[in-house]
C-alpha cells in the first residue's frame, strides 16, 4: 500500500539519483519536493524517466525558470541523456515561447556543460531553401495532425493568421522539427509539455492528439502533462488535462 511514507523514500532516492546530495531547494521544501514532486509524480508509471526529464526541460525552459532549469540539465547529464538532445529540447521550446527564451534557456545549458567540461555540441550546417522547408513543413503537418492541419489558425485562406502562419510551417515544422537530436516522438512529448507549461490548452488539445500518430501511447501523452505539474503548475496541468479529456476519451 502507498503511503506518504513509502512515497517520501522513493521521492528521495529518486532525488539523489537525479540531483546527488542537492537539488537546489531550500531545506523547509526537501519533505514536500521528495514526497510530492519525486515520489508521486516523477516515480509514476507509464512515462520513462528519460521521457520525463525531456518534459521537465521543456516546461522550464518554456516558463523560463533558469537556476532551476541548470540544475536539470545537470541530472539530465547524469541520467545519460547526449548534450544535443538537451539543447534541441531548449531550441524547440523556441517556437512557442519565443527564441528569446530559448537563447536564455541555451546559455544555461552552455553554462552547466562548461561546468562539468561536457563539450557543446557543435552547429552543423542546415541547408534547404524556404520551399524546401515549406514542402517538408506541410507534410509533415500532415502526418502529425491529418486533417486538423489546415484547420483554425492553420487554415490556408485565413488572411490574418496567414500573414504569420507560413514561417510557423518553414521553421516549426520544417526546420527544427528535423533537426538531428531528437526523433519525431520525442518533439512531440517536448511540444505538448511546453503548451501545457504556458497554459496554450488548444495546442494541448491539438498536439495531444497528434502525439499518437508518432508512437506515443494516450498514458504517455497524459503523464507529459502530469510531469509539468511540479515544474510549471498543478493547475496549468489539471487545465491541459482538461482539454485533452475529451480528445483522448475514445482512444
Amino acid at each position: 500500500m502507498t503511503t506518504r511514507e513509502s512515497l517520501r523514500q522513493q521521492g528521495e532516492a529518486l532525488r539523489q539519483r537525479l540531483f546527488g546530495d542537492d537539488d537546489g531547494a531550500p531545506a523547509f521544501m526537501r519533505t514536500i519536493n521528495a514526497e510530492a514532486s519525486y515520489g508521486a509524480i516523477w516515480s509514476r508509471p507509464g512515462l520513462a524517466l528519460e521521457d520525463r526529464m525531456l518534459c521537465a526541460l521543456a516546461a522550464l525552459g518554456a516558463v523560463q525558470r533558469l537556476p532551476k532549469l541548470r540544475r536539470h540539465v545537470g541530472a539530465a547529464l547524469r541520467l545519460g541523456l547526449a548534450p544535443r538532445a538537451i539543447v534541441e529540447v531548449l531550441i524547440q521550446i523556441g517556437i512557442y515561447a519565443g527564441f528569446a527564451a530559448s537563447e536564455e534557456a541555451v546559455e544555461v545549458a552552455a553554462a552547466e556543460f562548461a561546468t562539468r567540461q561536457v563539450a557543446m555540441p557543435e552547429e552543423l550546417a542546415r541547408t534547404g531553401s524556404l520551399e524546401t522547408l515549406s514542402e517538408r513543413g506541410r507534410k509533415l503537418m500532415e502526418q502529425l495532425h491529418g486533417d486538423r492541419a489546415s484547420q483554425g489558425y492553420a487554415a490556408p485562406s485565413n488572411a490574418v493568421t496567414g500573414a504569420l502562419y507560413p514561417l510557423a510551417i518553414q521553421y516549426g515544422y520544417g526546420e527544427i522539427w528535423f533537426r538531428p537530436g531528437l526523433d519525431l516522438r520525442q518533439r512531440a512529448l517536448v511540444a505538448v509539455a511546453a503548451f501545457a507549461a504556458l497554459k496554450l490548452e488548444s495546442q494541448v488539445q491539438k498536439f495531444g492528439q497528434s502525439a499518437l500518430n508518432m508512437g506515443l501511447s494516450r498514458t504517455e501523452v497524459i503523464e507529459a502533462v502530469i510531469q509539468t505539474a511540479p515544474l510549471s503548475g498543478f493547475a496549468p496541468a489539471l487545465n491541459a488535462l482538461g482539454a485533452l479529456s475529451g480528445a483522448l476519451s475514445d482512444k
